[in-house]
C-alpha cells in the first residue's frame, strides 16, 4: 500500500522558517517525481515545487522561488520542503505527492498524495 506521510507543519511568524518532511512507503520512491502542493480554504490546490527522481531538476512556483527549497533523500525515502522568509500568504495545508510520470506542476498528473500538514504564518 502506497503511503505518503507529511510532518513539520505548524505555526511560524512572518520571516521565519519551517521544514516539511514527506516519508514514502509502498512504492519505488527513488524512481518517482515528487511534488509539494498547498491549499487554503476556498481555494484550489496549487503547485509549490517539484523535483525529479535524482534531485537534479527542480521547479518552483514564482510565489515561492528564492524562499523555498525542495530536496529529497532517496536512501531514506524522504522528501523535504525547506521554507524560509515565510509570509502570511503561505498559510495553507501542504501536501506532498508522487508520480512515476514526468516532472509536472499539475496536481492531476500526480498519483499518490499524503494527508497534508498545516502551515500557519502570523504577521
Amino acid at each position: 500500500q502506497v503511503q505518503l506521510v507529511e510532518s513539520g507543519g505548524g505555526l511560524a511568524q512572518a520571516g521565519g522558517s519551517l521544514r516539511l518532511s514527506c516519508v514514502a512507503s509502498g512504492h519505488t520512491f527513488s524512481s518517482s517525481v515528487m511534488g509539494w502542493f498547498r491549499q487554503s480554504p476556498g481555494k484550489v490546490r496549487e503547485f509549490v515545487a517539484s523535483v525529479n527522481w535524482g534531485g537534479h531538476t527542480t521547479y518552483y512556483a514564482p510565489s515561492v522561488e528564492g524562499r523555498f527549497t525542495i530536496s529529497r533523500d532517496n536512501a531514506k525515502n524522504t522528501g523535504y520542503l525547506q521554507m524560509s522568509n515565510l509570509k502570511p500568504e503561505d498559510t495553507a495545508a501542504y501536501y506532498c505527492a508522487t508520480t512515476e510520470g514526468v516532472l509536472s506542476t499539475s496536481p492531476a498528473l500526480y498519483d499518490y498524495w499524503g494527508q497534508g500538514t498545516q502551515v500557519t504564518v502570523s504577521s
